[in-house]
Order: structure tokens, then C-alpha cells, then sequence
């Protein structure tokens, strides 16, 4: 019998794919490609959730800053999304690797029958070696640049946790702007301390995530933490760790202690 392959979804936030301008961060993009291409090379099955498609967007029209407006904003999402694929077509076919692009709505995860056909496209994409590339659908669903609604998904991490537990992933990896959870903002305290591994959720655990991050991006530690939980609690472990340094993705899926990984009750957690 064949081994099972392993596999794993990554998540990259836009404060690690673009530049302080919202310009494409072309090193860091590129870098990151190369280790996930590497990794697929190794035998693991990889899916990548992208954000970056507003930000990407409103500084190829030239805007000065992210657009108020929904319609706007939506706008900018389908125009940097063309160019996001673009680039991620590009340079991963530089590593012989095919990429597939995947926008999700909430009802496409919440309803069943569309949950199940999205199943089988994931499942289908890897048989066959392919990377999917997945983004929320901002040009058609507000949910993650629009709040004071109910909302199935809402932001990436949550998306790709989602993702995560639909695909029956190994691991999930959470690349970030920071390497990962602090008992306080390292920002504001240069005496905070990274917590290498949280098994519970506590109370005293949510209450170390602030607000959101930067004007590029919609997330932060909160919206990681939600991400904890969903993966939590459908016995997948997650790591959060920095993006900038993508190649620390070598020790994470060996079960090495990078950043922050929470881990499931039960689970066995090196893959």
C-alpha cells in the first residue's frame, strides 16, 4: 500500500506578500514559492490561502489609500487578484509546478452539496500535483472587508482553517508578520514572551490577542486564535510563525518548535 501523503495548508497574510506601499513584495513572494515547491517536491500535498488581492490592487490603480467604499474595495479585489495569480503562475511554474485558483464564498463551505463538490475539486487538484491557490471571494461576498454581520468565513485565517479541516489536512501554518503568540503585544513590551506551544484555549489565552494588524490586512492575533479553535477542536494542529521566514517551514512540518503551535488533544503531532 501506497504511504498516505502529507498534507498541508499554509495560509500568507498580506502584511508578508506586499511592501508598506502595497506593492507586490517580489522577494518575499518568490522565496516563499521556492520552499513550497520544494516541500511538494518531498512528497507533501500543499494548498496555499493568499491574501493581498485589495491591497495588490490598490496600488497597481494607483490609489493613495485602501477605498472606503464596498463597491471599491470589491473592485480592487478583482483587480488584484489578476494580478496576485499572475505572478503566482509565473513563479511557481519556474519550480515545474502548477497552480489552481480557488475563490470561496461562506455558502460555498456551508452549504453541504457545494462543500462536498469542493471537496472533490481539492482532492482531484492534488491527485494530480496541482498547488491550489485559495482566496476569499471579495469581488462577490463582503464578508471579510465588511463587519456587523453574521459571517461563515470573515477573514483568511478563518478561511483557512476552514479549508484545513474540509481537505483533511495534516497541519495548517499560519505565516505571519510576527512569530507568534506573545502573553503581550512584543510591539509595545520588550519583556514579551513567545508562547512555543498552547495545548487549551484558555480564557487567559484569548485575552492575549489584540486588534487587528496593519491597513493592508483585515487580521490579527484574534482572528488567528479563531483559527486555533476551529482546527482545535476538529483535531488538526496549527503553527503560527513569520513569514519572512518561509524556509523555518522545513522544521515546522518535521515537528520542530517554530513559532506557536497549538496542538489537538489526542493527536500524534509530528507529520
Amino acid at each position: 500500500m501506497a504511504e498516505k501523503k502529507r498534507k498541508i495548508v499554509v495560509k500568507v497574510g498580506t502584511s508578508t506578500l506586499t511592501h508598506g506601499s502595497g506593492a507586490m513584495n517580489l522577494r518575499s513572494m518568490e522565496h516563499l514559492v521556492r520552499v513550497l515547491s520544494d516541500l511538494a517536491g518531498m512528497g507533501y500535498e500543499i494548498i496555499l490561502v493568499s491574501s493581498g488581492a485589495i491591497a495588490v490592487g490598490t496600488e497597481k490603480m494607483g490609489l493613495a489609500e485602501r477605498p472606503r467604499e464596498l463597491r471599491m474595495k470589491q473592485a480592487m479585489a478583482a483587480v488584484g487578484q489578476c494580478r496576485m495569480m499572475h505572478l503566482y503562475d509565473k513563479l511557481f511554474s519556474e519550480y515545474n509546478r502548477s497552480v489552481a485558483q480557488i475563490l470561496l464564498t461562506g455558502d460555498d463551505v456551508d452549504e453541504p452539496d457545494r462543500a462536498a463538490h469542493l471537496r472533490d475539486t481539492f482532492s482531484a487538484l492534488l491527485e494530480m500535483g496541482v498547488i491550489p491557490v485559495v482566496n476569499e471571494n471579495d469581488s462577490v461576498s463582503a464578508a471579510e472587508i465588511e463587519s456587523g454581520n453574521h459571517k461563515v468565513l470573515g477573514d483568511n485565517d478563518t478561511l483557512s482553517a476552514i479549508v484545513a479541516v474540509l481537505c483533511e489536512a495534516d497541519l495548517l501554518v499560519l505565516l505571519s508578520d510576527i512569530d507568534g503568540l506573545y502573553d503581550s503585544d512584543p510591539r509595545k513590551n520588550a519583556s514579551a514572551k513567545l508562547l512555543p506551544e498552547v495545548r487549551e484555549l484558555t480564557p487567559e489565552i484569548l485575552d492575549m490577542a489584540g486588534g487587528s494588524g496593519s491597513w493592508r490586512g483585515t487580521g490579527g492575533m484574534a482572528t488567528k486564535l479563531s483559527a486555533a479553535a476551529i482546527a482545535m477542536k476538529n483535531g488538526l494542529e496549527m503553527v503560527i510563525t513569520n513569514g519572512r521566514r518561509p524556509e523555518d517551514l522545513y522544521e515546522i512540518v518535521r515537528g520542530g518548535s517554530v513559532g506557536t503551535r497549538f496542538l489537538a488533544a489526542g493527536k500524534e503531532y509530528a507529520i
